[in-house]
């Protein structure tokens, strides 16, 4: 097919009246799909349900002696720590395993620095004029978030492919009120790249104008692949220590989409310094984590080998979903000019560009239709995307003939819109 900019006004119509007529019959269907969220499917789940059993009716004893069923244990089972190492590479001693959610860590990580600042902090961060984030888009609507919530600031930065655009951070970063940066750093959320080993140096090493900069380093899809290739990620902690700044990176993760979504473990990965400043703030707010699921985790996992072989069970489920979105997305959008999509190599999403002015349009046209998707400007600060361009694909949740339906009609719905907007413009030029 053309690109729809080539088509003549009646090549246009010819065609958009043949879509409108693929449209009515995929409304038709009556569908009702939640694309939404990025959440593990029920198959998924059910990969973990062993979990449930453990850690055995008389066997709650950590490998301390501790009775994991009592108080303490603020930093978390050591055994726990030691599990998280591998998949991070910080020492056990420098990790923190904490309750379900790695949200909930960073933003309290957040809420912290602007009352109390940082270790290396002059003063708490909401003492100055303002604080502002660098805001790597399209990104994670939830870190977004949070800063909304507390009155941060964000400044969109492109991406490039292979991480942020560094110029533009380094440029950036220079301004004293610039305290942190939120980072997807590999299989990023929603445009599944990964971080450069060149991108992580250059961060780990900039020169920033506030001294207590954090990189809020949210490596949520460390061991999401969606292809046999396990990519790997420079080590940013290793890194930052190497060029003088070891305190800069805040590493968080967490197994919500490996074991139980909502009964994960979540982790803190730092400095010492860090780590002493995470723990006298827990210490307010409890006297520790849930030790007993930290130990049936450590029994259900047992190492990197175990970790890895329940993510290829994950794989086998969730790499057809993808490919089944991209199938129909080249088959009704290819040569179009309509939308270009991501091809991830792991992580939970696609990220497609409509065409500029369309993705609200899509996003109407696929509910009508029975497809809910993220909303349109989701992955921008503000929910505030400059182009209306940009839609986050979620395919993990439906049923893969589910999938295989909703992405047909996303890319009719997406086609739809662009033609709109294409005989639109001829109108204007027309009139």
């Amino acid at each position: 097919m053309s690109l729809i900019d080539d088509l003549s006004a009646p090549e246009l119509a010819a065609l958009r009246q043949r879509v409108e007529a693929d449209y009515a019959a995929f409304r038709a269907k009556g569908l009702k799909l939640d694309m939404t969220r990025g959440k593990p499917a029920p198959d998924q789940l059910d990969l973990s349900n062993a979990l449930l059993a453990l850690p055995g009716e008389a066997d709650y004893t950590a490998a301390s002696g501790a009775d994991v069923r009592n108080y303490g244990g603020l930093q978390g089972l050591p055994e726990a720590r030691a599990l998280f190492s591998q998949i991070l590479g910080a020492t056990a001693e420098n990790i923190v395993v904490g309750g379900n959610s790695s949200l909930t860590l960073m933003h309290d990580c957040l809420l912290d620095a602007l009352v109390k600042g940082v270790p290396g902090s002059p003063a708490p961060w909401s003492k100055g004029s303002e604080t502002v984030f660098l805001a790597p888009s399209p990104g994670y609507d939830r870190h977004f978030a949070i800063c909304e919530e507390y009155g941060v600031r964000m400044i969109p930065v492109r991406l490039t492919g292979c991480g942020p655009d560094m110029n533009e951070v380094e440029r950036l970063v220079a301004d004293p009120a610039v305290k942190g940066m939120w980072c997807v750093p590999k299989y990023s959320n929603p445009t599944g790249e990964i971080y450069s080993d060149e991108t992580v140096a250059r961060l780990a090493r900039m020169k920033t104008g506030a001294p207590d900069f954090r990189l809020f380093w949210d490596n949520a899809y460390c061991v999401h692949h969606l292809t046999p290739a396990r990519h790997g990620l420079a080590d940013v902690l290793a890194l930052c220590a190497a060029a003088g700044n070891p305190d800069r990176a805040f590493v968080f993760a967490s197994t919500s989409k490996i074991t139980f979504a909502g009964a994960g473990l979540a982790v803190f990965a730092s400095s010492p310094a860090n780590v002493k400043w995470l723990l006298a703030g827990m210490g307010k707010r409890t006297i520790g984590a849930d030790k007993v699921n930290q130990l049936r985790h450590v029994r259900f996992l047992r190492d990197m080998a175990g970790i890895e072989a329940l993510m290829d069970r994950h794989r086998a489920l969730i790499a057809p979903k993808f490919e089944a979105v991209a199938q129909a997305f080249e088959a009704r959008l290819g040569g179009t000019g309509a939308a270009r999509w991501s091809a991830p190599q792991g992580g939970y999403f696609l990220s497609v560009d409509a065409a500029p002015g369309t993705a609200r349009r899509v996003v109407e046209l696929a509910r009508d239709a029975g497809v809910a998707l993220t909303p349109a400007g989701a992955t921008y600060p503000l929910g505030i995307d400059p182009q209306d361009a940009n839609l986050r694909i979620a395919p993990t949740v439906p049923s893969l003939s589910d999938v295989r339906a909703a992405s047909e009609g996303i890319a009719i719905c997406i086609l739809y819109a662009a033609l709109e907007a294409r005989a639109r413009l001829l109108n204007e030029k027309a009139a």
